[in-house]
């Protein structure tokens, strides 16, 4: 109680628990009830009141000019009775029992008489029932009865378990247009193509004499082009099923054309030849997090290991690395990351570990013979390249060859110039060596390395001098990024956001849609069908933020960001299969 001068005022606390129980008790009596409610063979009896205070539905039956408003009886069609019989009840006391027998009937009736609280209930019951075998069931279910949450949720789990979900019966009843629904979606998580092919096949199957008619639809939803050359000839063109029709025959030699002609795949694109999320692998991001020139010590070598999955657009940290590096490089042999050179903080390095992404362990590699930081490395034709850097007395151009088969390391042919903080990459089964810095200058020469002649040849030059360059390789183009160009007495005060593109059918670099960021020191690769640019210094602060570009656009768009930002940190993409899901 409170006391205002000469005014209590009186809360009673189960005021309304004893009046609903009171007026439930009258309901069970049939006392005072002035409405009956006809489903089924079932005559269930209530308060018009109590009905209009809780559901809209019932509200506007007795509140408007409905002739329902005047009847003694009224009759629900179509619904089911028990649920109806639940949900007066629920009305009177607030509770209701929601099971798996009885879910759907409450959340369909819930949903026409407007009953929220109960159609959510119901809907978060159902998440947690989703399973391979009755997820397009739910999923259905959710979108017509305008459910969207639990929809969403439905649809994620289905393209997240998709691989299980083609084997469920549910899958093979589906019809024709949610098939392709399935088929066309960025979002199924499957590791290659053959996968979806796969289980249009199974679909197809089921009914083949009354599918068969969809098929050539359903076909192009497959992205064939990025199938193996022996998926193609095995499997496709070999199945029954789409052989005799002429529209799938031009779809499987399209594909062949795109498999035959990589020379070519610039101009043979299309929506069919741009992998899904899931099928590019991911990117993995190891260490960095250095500010060149300034000089280094080990409390600035970042030695987290984060991996990126596009389908999820999400960076997550995997691993820390064994040793601290800096200024080290990375390159993909066989699936696993080799980590490559660099600097402790007290002295460079010639030593090697590898790290196996689907068991998420580390092993040591024999050591190069030559300790090298800012070095560029590469797979080119199986062996392991090593290229340039300092010795931490001098700029090199020597390069060596690890065999990953003899576990031995050669050296091969010195570059025609000395180059640290180069940007490698293979294009056309030659090694690029671009950019760098020289001891007295950035570079904008860029060479290339022919491993049947042993030779380096001298290419066109860069439009700009670029020290700490960001190098890939996307559709038959070598790209090169952001950078420096300050002489080695400054500090890296000139940083780049211009990106230039080399043909090496004309031997001429080109100027593309510059980045988001100035970027220096900034990591480079490739992943599906677009160029990401990763960290990287800006003149102020290590970046965290990650861009891509997409070339059929010209545009670069930024994506999730790195958990802690970093420079120099080392980027390569790593194929589906060699990932752990």
């Amino acid at each position: 109680m409170e006391e205002e001068g000469e005014v209590i005022m009186f809360t009673s606390n189960d005021h309304l628990v004893r009046t609903f129980k009171k007026m439930n008790g009258f309901r069970k009596s049939s006392q005072l009830c002035d409405i009956v409610l006809v489903v089924g063979d079932k005559r269930i009896k209530a308060h018009r009141l109590v009905l209009a205070a809780f559901s809209d539905y019932f509200s506007a039956m007795f509140t408007g000019d409905l002739s329902e408003n005047g009847q003694a009886e009224v009759n629900l069609t179509d619904l089911d009775p028990q649920a109806v019989e639940a949900l007066i009840q629920y009305a009177y006391t607030s509770h209701i029992e929601i099971r798996v027998d009885n879910v759907e009937n409450l959340l369909s009736v819930s949903c026409i008489l407007q009953i929220d609280e109960v159609k959510d209930a119901c809907s978060e019951f159902m998440k947690h029932q989703l399973h391979p075998s009755n997820c397009l069931g739910i999923r259905s279910f959710a979108e017509g009865h305008g459910c969207n949450e639990l929809y969403k949720i439905a649809d994620a789990f289905t393209k997240e378990r998709f691989v299980d979900v083609v084997k469920s019966q549910e899958f093979v009843f589906l019809n024709a247009e949610c098939v392709g629904q399935l088929l066309k979606s960025e979002d199924l998580n499957v590791t290659s193509e053959s996968q979806i092919f796969e289980a249009l096949c199974v679909w197809a199957e089921h009914d083949e004499q009354n599918r068969k008619r969809f098929l050539a639809k359903l076909l192009g939803f497959v992205r064939l082009p990025l199938l193996t050359p022996e998926f193609l000839v095995d499997k496709v063109e070999m199945s029954s099923l789409f052989r005799d029709m002429s529209p799938c025959r031009e779809l499987i030699i399209e594909a062949m054309k795109y498999q035959l002609l990589p020379k070519r795949r610039f101009q043979l694109q299309n929506s069919r030849t741009s992998p899904r999320r899931s099928t590019v692998g991911k990117l993995y991001v190891v260490g960095g997090s250095f500010l060149p020139n300034l000089g280094m010590d080990s409390s600035k070598g970042a030695i987290q290991i984060e991996h990126y999955d596009p389908r999820k657009n999400q960076w997550s940290v995997v691993a820390p690395m064994v040793t601290r590096r800096l200024q080290f490089d990375v390159a993909v042999v066989g699936g696993n990351l080799y980590i490559v050179g660099g600097r402790d903080g007290l002295k460079t390095l010639n030593t090697v570990e590898c790290y196996n992404p689907k068991t998420k362990q580390w092993s040591p590699v024999p050591s190069m013979s030559t300790h090298r930081h800012g070095l560029g490395v590469a797979t080119l034709d199986g062996p392991l390249y090593a290229v340039g850097g300092h010795d931490g007395w001098s700029y090199l151009s020597t390069v060596e060859r690890f065999d990953p088969a003899t576990k031995q390391w050669s050296f091969v042919a010195p570059m025609t110039t000395a180059r640290s903080t180069v940007g490698v990459a293979v294009l056309n089964g030659r090694l690029y060596a671009v950019g760098g810095r020289d001891g007295s200058a950035c570079l904008s020469s860029v060479e290339c390395y022919d491993p049947h002649t042993n030779k380096w040849t001298v290419t066109c030059p860069m439009i700009k001098r670029r020290g700490g360059v960001g190098v890939a390789v996307l559709d038959n183009f070598l790209y090169a990024m952001g950078g420096h160009d300050a002489p080695a007495s400054q500090d890296c005060s000139r940083q780049f956001d211009s990106v230039e593109r080399y043909n090496p059918n004309t031997d001429q670099w080109t100027m593309v849609a510059p980045m988001i960021n100035c970027r220096d020191a900034v990591g480079a690769t490739c992943l599906g069908d677009k160029l990401y640019a990763i960290g990287g210094y800006d003149g102020t602060k290590y970046l965290s933020a990650v861009e891509s570009y997409d070339p059929e656009k010209n545009k670069w768009e930024e994506v999730a960001s790195l958990n802690s930002g970093r420079a120099a940190a080392c980027v390569v993409s790593v194929p589906s299969c060699s990932v752990a899901m």
